[in-house]
């Protein structure tokens, strides 16, 4: 969430910069703005009145004290007029307050100055590329005919279970996904993130937190009875540990992963995209979450975006790194990179890590900050990266080790399934 003042400050600013994110910002500014006036008028107003009725309050003790009681009742019937203008102010300053939140969490994230103009995935910048596609021949499956084949994860009993998009991991398909999740953790341990392991519901407060809710696109599993949320990534619990938070300077940056299941509806999804595990409502996912000094977090980013391709590359999968247009970015984002990995049996590209920096946004509405020097209280910047989502690496994976007698396991996952071939 944008700071008032700040868009006070940068009107025009904030307008033409949100427009790269397609944003038309100019009519809630100006309502935004016109609501401050209003609460910042009425603010004073309250508190005037506030201190003319205590002035008052004092003026009658003595007036009792001094056995001017006549003039002391007639003060006493002013000051109940000034509480209830008091009482009347102050519900159309809660009202206005609301009124005002409720335009700001319509406005997103200012982008990065870097941050390309476009309309969508199509005009993301491709910033890197590497590794060797390998040559699989004509014969070459996709993922979906593979684990059928070899029985390590069941799509169909999925759906006897559950529903569409919530396979059965069996067999070395859960060792491999386990291994993948223990080598992922094991990889950002050593990089310095303290390990968490947060609950896969949320309350309300916390969607809200790191911007999820409002759900604009309907993509939370909501448990209505107990008003929580199951999660959509680790991102949103291990995030809200640091909500209400005023952290020392010193010990930034805060470094946390977290293994846990995501759940997203994955409404309107449909097609050849969503085959087999390359969308789903439920999947694993490593998170990596940063809480950073303002004047570090994009220094932070860079390497947050190095580890996420440091462990592609020990997994031998040719890579691709994309900075995300002003269409394709988040909400709530300032500049996101995306980690899109080769799959050669379905020839195509698949978004595997999305690593961002939200400077400030998450941080205003989570209200988590620090102190400076000037002992003053601040803002952090949040960074969070997937460090890796697991379906669509378990895909390219499967399909582009296969060769004519099974699956080929990275020789980096060895020790961690205790298998070398599937």
């Amino acid at each position: 969430m944008l700071q008032v003042a700040y868009i006070r400050e940068h009107k025009d600013e904030v307008i033409q910069k949100l427009a790269i994110k397609n944003f038309d910002a100019e009519n809630i500014i100006d309502e935004l703005i016109s609501l401050d006036e209003k609460r910042r008028k009425t603010q004073a107003e309250h508190d005037d009145t506030l201190a003319e009725s205590n002035k008052l309050s004092k003026e009658i003790g003595m007036l009792y004290k001094s056995g001017n009681v006549d003039e002391a009742n007639a003060k006493k019937a002013e000051t109940a007029d000034l509480k209830e203008k008091s009482k009347q102010l102050s519900q159309f300053l809660s009202e206005t307050q609301d009124a005002l939140k409720d335009k700001l969490v319509q406005i997103p994230n200012i982008p990065h100055e870097s941050v390309p103009a476009g309309n969508s995935e199509e005009d993301n910048k491709i910033v890197s590329q590497e590794g060797d596609i390998p040559d699989l021949g004509d014969h070459a499956k996709p993922h979906w005919e593979l684990v059928a084949e070899k029985n390590i994860i069941d799509f169909e009993l999925g759906v006897k279970i559950t529903g569409a998009g919530f396979p059965v991991y069996r067999g070395k398909g859960a060792r491999l996904q386990r291994a993948l999740i223990n080598y992922f953790l094991d990889k950002n341990i050593e990089a310095g993130y303290e390990e968490v392991m947060p609950p896969h519901m949320v309350n309300e407060a916390s969607g809200f937190g790191t911007g999820q809710l409002p759900d604009k696109e309907g993509q939370m599993y909501h448990v209505t009875e107990d008003n929580l949320y199951l999660i959509p990534t680790a991102e949103v619990p291990v995030t809200n540990i640091f909500r209400d938070v005023i952290v020392k300077k010193e010990d930034l940056p805060i470094k946390c992963t977290a293994y846990t299941p995501c759940f997203r509806r994955e409404a309107g999804s449909y097609g050849k995209d969503v085959r087999g595990l390359n969308r789903l409502h439920q999947f694993d996912k490593v998170e990596i979450v940063q809480i950073q000094h303002p004047d570090e977090s994009y220094k932070t980013l860079d390497t947050m975006v190095a580890h996420v391709a440091g462990i592609l590359r020990e997994l031998g999968l040719p890579f691709r790194i994309l900075q995300l247009c002003g269409g394709d970015i988040s909400f709530t984002s300032s500049l996101t990179y995306d980690f899109e990995v080769y799959s050669t049996a379905q020839d195509k590209w698949l978004e595997v890590s999305s690593v961002s920096n939200f400077e400030s946004y998450q941080s205003n509405r989570l209200k988590l900050r620090f102190r400076d020097e000037d002992k003053k209280t601040k803002l952090c910047h949040s960074l969070n990266g997937s460090s890796l989502a697991l379906p669509r690496i378990m895909a390219a994976l499967i399909e582009n080790y296969q060769d004519a007698d099974g699956i080929n396991i990275p020789e980096v996952l060895v020790p961690y399934c205790g298998f070398d071939k599937i």
